[in-house]
Parts: C-alpha cells; sequence; structure tokens
C-alpha cells in the first residue's frame, strides 16, 4: 500500500509537537524517559546519512506502557538525524464494542486503515510513501534506533540484489 506521505502530514503532528501536547502526568512521563535514553550515536550517525529518504509513522496513546518508553526515543532520533517522525496520537481501546477494537474518535480512522491492533505501531517508509518495515509495540533488535536502521539497510540490500 502506497501511503500518501502530503495527506498523511496533514493529519498527524510531528513527534515534538505530540510530547509537547500530551497533559499531565503523562507529559512529565514521556520527557523523563526522553532525557534518561542513551541512544547509540554509531547507529545515529548512520541513520543521519539516510533520514532524508525515508519518514516514521508512529501510533501513540499517553495511557501506553510501551508508547511511554518508545515514542520519546524517536524524538530524540528525529532530533539526532533529521528522520521525520509523525504521530496519530490520541488512540483509545473500544471495550464497548466487541468487533472494534479503537474507537473512533478519538482514535483516528487510519487504525483500520494500517491495521493496528497493537501500539506503538511505528511504520517505515520511503519518501515515496511505500511501507518498507513495521515495529509493533518493541523493537526485535535491542533498541529503536537499532531496529530502524536494520529495516532500511535491509530494504536497502534487497534493492541492489
Amino acid at each position: 500500500m502506497r501511503i500518501d506521505l502530503s495527506n498523511l502530514r496533514k493529519k498527524t503532528v510531528s513527534i515534538n509537537q505530540y510530547i509537547a501536547n500530551l497533559k499531565q502526568p503523562f507529559r512529565k512521563k514521556f520527557l523523563i524517559r526522553k532525557q534518561m535514553y542513551k541512544p547509540k550515536h554509531e547507529v545515529l550517525t548512520q541513520l543521519r546519512k539516510i533520514a532524508g529518504r525515508y519518514v516514521v509513522i508512529a501510533f501513540s496513546a499517553e495511557w501506553c506502557k510501551d508508547c511511554t518508553a518508545n515514542i520519546p526515543v524517536l524524538a530524540i532520533i528525529s532530533e539526532a538525524t533529521g528522520l521525520e517522525v509523525r504521530v496519530f496520537g490520541g488512540l483509545m481501546k473500544d471495550p464497548l464494542n466487541p468487533t472494534r477494537k479503537w474507537r473512533i474518535p478519538p482514535s483516528p480512522p487510519e487504525v483500520e486503515i494500517f491495521k493496528v491492533d497493537k501500539i506503538p505501531l511505528i511504520l517505515v517508509t520511503n519518501t515515496n510513501g511505500e511501507e518498507i518495515g513495521r515495529i509493533i509495540e518493541n523493537p526485535v533488535e535491542p533498541t529503536i534506533e537499532e531496529e530502524i536502521l536494520r529495516i532500511i539497510l535491509d530494504k536497502e540490500k534487497f534493492q541492489q540484489v
């Protein structure tokens, strides 16, 4: 599926806007995680060289423990590398509807388009809007930055073959 990135940018906020707009005590938790996290600088250096060719899209909710752990790391990655990170926030479960996981609104309708089951859902796309990988809840690699780099390098290696 090709994503219309210009349309998506209108429906999302930047990672730093997302964190700045969180209500307390959630914003404080996100900011503490952002302050405490120590990224792998060698990975950020590699990402900085290729960041302009990719866009990351994240689905998040302030109440989600995994979002609190991982979304602030995306902000660090974005600031350190220039990687564009856009966020669909405010996801809310729909416990009264057995056929729908997310309540729409306040959850964006894109939760159904992208088949969001667990959050955070972190999509890595190229600048043509083609999804090249996704991270669901937590990275497989030890860190988010390593996982994003692996997704990108795997795609680039595949394209060279």
